[in-house]
């Protein structure tokens, strides 16, 4: 059996689409001109959330509970942009005062036609909203189940970044020195559900701790984009080198790892009947090529296709179908566990409505997964407030189901909750 696929194989879920999903295909990661002087911006949040039902692994009620204060610097001096973003936040929930460098970087344009960006940063590319196929860049799934700003869906990683902008096409190189993983459910705040044990685990019998890959440069990551435009049409091909962003096998000895990966893909992007059509397409090829091993995951076809439209003034709605293959799967049927196997076809459908009223500074938010291959779902509604320039209420709801405790969704069924957020900008 995969022992922890069913655990933390959180990548078919991605792209906050708050968080700048998708490719802006001419330069949505490039800085342009930036401001003069010194910039220094931030804000002030309160954020409090609490499980809807009891959970019988984890006996603490609250998902979420903090004060958290947000800086962010930045200056430009000659030819060197720099920038500076962090955030300390007392956090209820794990107990402690912590500290998180979202972004402390130099950009400059070596030639011209070439910029490079050094430092932590928060890298994004792709499609999908909300479903990564080739963004292979770190996630914080926690921060995203516990009610979070969905930007801190996307995790920080030390990183180069060299950009080249062609006639024809542009391309995109980031090389990160030592490995990132994501954030993952490991226990700590949402019990997760373990084929070992049979059953939801949760901190601190249940943590999942996994060794990470640290030799520099060995177990560094790479990863490019080859982009352009062809009429309004807007297509990419992407490349990475590295490891699973999870745990997602284990060695001879039973210990979590951080199987090797490599991907290739490619998406697509154009106007049709009013609205945007997208698609995106990634092979995922790991360890076992012959899909026998049942330690570390079968290589993997992943693809989706999407479409976003106005439905009525104001009212934007956007469909997506995902599909994640599982190659070689009679080899895996031999040697796995049958009763927590995952499909050889996944699918998830996802639907996004987005209502802005009262000139925009209400926003309805409605966001959902449904499997019907896994018969689970993830619904995520949300209602946001603008009181006025400086202060922002917004509240909402995590809501898993399924029927069965094993499938992706359904094992987080108990971590059901609902947050609030206050938050005071200046």
């Amino acid at each position: 059996m995969k022992p922890l696929i069913a655990v933390v194989a959180l990548g078919v879920v991605g792209g906050a689409h708050a968080a700048s999903s998708g490719d802006d295909l001419w330069g949505d990661d490039s800085w342009g001109e930036p401001e003069t002087g010194p910039q220094l911006h931030g804000f002030f949040e309160s954020a409090l959330g609490t499980r809807l039902q009891d959970d019988s692994a984890i006996s603490d009620d609250l998902t979420l509970g903090e004060a958290r204060m947000r800086l962010e610097w930045a200056e430009t001096l000659e030819h060197f942009h720099y920038s500076l973003k962090g955030d300390l936040y007392a956090d209820g929930v794990e107990e402690g005062v912590r500290a998180d460098i979202r972004e402390a970087s130099i950009q400059f344009t070596p030639v011209e036609a070439i910029d490079v960006q050094a430092g932590q940063q928060v890298l994004t590319w792709g499609t999908g909203d909300m479903l990564f196929l080739n963004d292979l860049f770190p996630k914080d799934w926690k921060s995203f189940f516990a009610g979070r700003d969905e930007t801190y869906l996307k995790a920080p990683a030390p990183s180069i970044k060299v950009s080249y902008y062609g006639e024809t096409a542009n391309l995109d190189l980031v090389w990160m020195p030592l490995f990132t993983p994501d954030r993952y459910i490991d226990g700590e705040r949402f019990a997760y559900f373990s084929p070992l044990a049979g059953e939801s685990v949760a901190a601190p019998k249940g943590k999942l701790d996994a060794d990470e890959p640290n030799d520099l440069p060995g177990d560094g990551e790479l990863a490019l984009r080859l982009f352009g435009r062809a009429g309004s049409a807007e297509w990419a091909v992407y490349g990475y080198h590295g490891f699973w962003k999870q745990p997602m096998g284990v060695n001879a000895i039973g210990e979590p790892v951080f199987p090797d990966l490599d991907v290739l893909g490619a998406s697509f992007r154009a106007p049709v009947a009013g609205g945007i059509a997208n698609s995106e397409i990634a092979w995922y090829e790991g360890e076992d090529s012959s899909g026998d091993d049942p330690r570390v995951p079968n290589d993997q076809l992943r693809a989706l296709v999407g479409y976003d439209h106005e439905l009525i003034p104001r009212l934007n709605g956007a469909v997506q179908y995902y599909v994640e293959w599982t190659q070689d799967y009679d080899a895996l049927k031999r040697s796995d566990d049958p009763r927590y196997r995952p499909e050889e076809w996944r699918q998830v459908v996802t639907l996004r409505l987005t209502w802005k009223l009262m000139r925009d500074n209400l926003t309805l938010s409605w966001f959902n997964y449904w499997s019907p291959s896994d018969e689970d779902y993830y619904l995520r509604p949300s209602v946001s407030y603008r009181m006025d320039d400086n202060w922002t209420l917004t509240s909402g709801a995590n809501l898993f189901g399924g029927d069965q405790p094993h499938t992706f969704f359904g094992q987080f069924e108990d971590s059901s909750n609902l947050w609030g957020r206050i938050r005071y900008s200046f």
